[in-house]
């Protein structure tokens, strides 16, 4: 989808849709000006009661006299005083879900004039871009008769201020690239286990990388390389499936100098998860396909990347299994040896995840990283805390800790920090290994991170737990792509950061 921005008055833009939300009480911005075009139109529906402003009503007038527009697409935002980035993405989402039903190519939005605080033209037009490729998104890869896809390929965005034209068109690009990399997020969770296996995602990668122009280094290892590393760990999650488990490296070397520290993101891909011996109930089962978001967030995240190609050096690394019963399958009760050497007891095999990142931790320390940022859907326990909102966030860092709830903020893709005291360690102690896979039921979110951690003690680190946020259940159910966002707004931070060390040297 393109994203111009066009500097008109929006009465005066011909356009087959033209968007224009509404505040409720006195007309403003945009609205006014339309309002005045059209013979007080919208100040004539609104009193009527034929249209509230409240937020996420939207009404479409498939005629618009005195205007350029062929229709007229009115969203309600709400109240003025009470616009916030929740309720004006709320908002955004209600007008672009309406807007995407209609037999349009081309649309306009007349909106970046709302006033919110503490953002700017950038920000908006980012949430815009975003918010029209999230609903524009349909997955019907396995469909025997896909659906039309939405009609539209063109957005413009409105403008009054011909000085703001370069702001708008920066945060469209990273809002369309983010917007590209979520989709690819939900795409891939979304896949049935049975097409998205370990196989399927280094096949991934690898097309990822062919189609970089050499942008994107992209390493496989498959399980006899991985036997010989001694990643024994990931291993033995996969031990009870027919499909083979995979690392997958994916190197991205942007910055000036290729030698500089890689901020590095480790994705959870367990690309089915039944529990292993220690089975799962029955009902639900099926989301657990979900079990590889971490995973799918890190391959959205580096199709933003190199969208953007920001001057700065990335390696993402996912760590994929299957997680099946079966004669072969680690049992509860067995000790297993990591990479970095540690021996672990298996309590419980559904506490998989932890198992196959402590070995990807271990296999980051070799690109010698700046920061290390690990994503998983890990814990029902974070889902208890923290619900589908936000994502929970452990880290042995306290200044990486706030980089990333920064860019939550920023991305509006927030995440809690959640503490990793010395307290909660006791909890893994094994009598029979250096560490034991659970720690119980109290603080379990916790004691995961407190698991993690152990492998991360030579950089700075921190965990992102998604079981809350990265896939939705019930009626509407599916990926979310979450926290592509997050993480891609962490990268350009510290190309921001970057760019102002060199300029500091200079």
């Amino acid at each position: 989808m393109e994203f111009p921005v066009v500097t008109v008055n929006p009465a005066q833009l011909e356009t087959a849709c033209l968007v224009v939300p509404v505040i409720e009480g006195e007309l403003e911005g945009a609205a006014a000006r339309l309002d005045d075009a059209s013979e007080k139109l919208i100040s004539q529906l609104i009193e009527r009661g034929d249209f509230k402003a409240e937020l996420g009503n939207t009404l479409l007038l498939p005629f618009a006299p005195g205007l350029g527009a062929q229709r007229l697409l009115l969203a309600g935002f709400g109240k003025a005083e009470k616009l916030d980035e929740s309720r004006y993405k709320r908002g955004l989402d209600a007008a672009m879900a309406a807007l995407l039903k209609l037999p349009v190519e081309d649309a306009a939005f007349a909106g970046v004039g709302l006033d919110i605080e503490l953002r700017d033209a950038a920000w908006k037009a980012r949430m815009i871009a975003e918010s029209a490729l999230r609903n524009a998104y349909r997955f019907t890869e396995m469909k025997s008769q896909p659906g039309e896809p939405a009609s539209l390929t063109r957005l413009s965005v409105v403008s009054a201020d011909k000085s703001q034209q370069a702001e708008l068109e920066a945060g469209l690009r990273i809002g369309a690239a983010i917007g590209e990399g979520v989709n690819e997020a939900r795409t891939l969770g979304n896949l049935p286990g049975n097409i998205c296996t370990p196989t399927y995602l280094g096949e991934r990668a690898e097309q990822l990388g062919s189609t970089s122009e050499g942008a994107l280094k992209v390493t496989v290892l498959g399980e006899e390389e991985l036997e010989k590393l001694g990643a024994l760990s990931l291993l033995s999650v996969g031990r009870g499936s027919e499909e083979p488990s995979r690392l997958i490296v994916m190197e991205y070397r942007g910055a000036e100098d290729e030698n500089e520290a890689p901020h590095v993101l480790v994705g959870k891909g367990i690309t089915f998860d039944t529990g292993g011996i220690s089975l799962k109930p029955g009902a639900g089962m099926d989301e657990m396909k979900y079990d590889m978001g971490g995973a799918a967030s890190v391959f959205g995240t580096m199709r933003t990347v190199l969208a953007l190609k920001p001057k700065l050096n990335v390696v993402a690394i996912v760590a994929s299994a299957e997680n099946m019963p079966d004669g072969r399958a680690t049992k509860p009760g067995d000790i297993i040896k990591t990479l970095k050497g540690l021996t672990v007891e298996v309590l419980n095999t559904d506490a998989e995840g932890r198992l196959v990142l402590c070995d990807a931790l271990t296999y980051a320390e070799r690109f010698e990283p700046a920061s290390v940022v690990d994503i998983a859907t890990l814990t029902g326990a974070c889902v208890i805390a923290l619900g589908n909102h936000a994502t929970g966030l452990i880290s042995n860092d306290d200044d990486l800790a706030l980089d990333l709830l920064d860019a939550g903020e920023e991305a509006w893709d927030r995440a809690w920090h959640m503490p990793l005291w010395d307290e909660y360690q006791a909890q893994l102690d094994s009598n029979f290994a250096d560490i034991a896979n659970i720690g119980g039921r109290e603080a379990g979110m916790i004691t995961a991170g407190c698991f993690l951690s152990r492998f991360a003690d030579t950089f700075p680190w921190a965990h992102l737990d998604i079981a809350g946020t990265a896939w939705q259940s019930g009626k509407q159910k599916g990926a979310s792509g979450r926290p592509v966002g997050l993480l891609t707004q962490y990268l350009l931070d510290r190309e921001a950061e970057l760019n102002a060390a060199q300029e500091e040297t200079l």
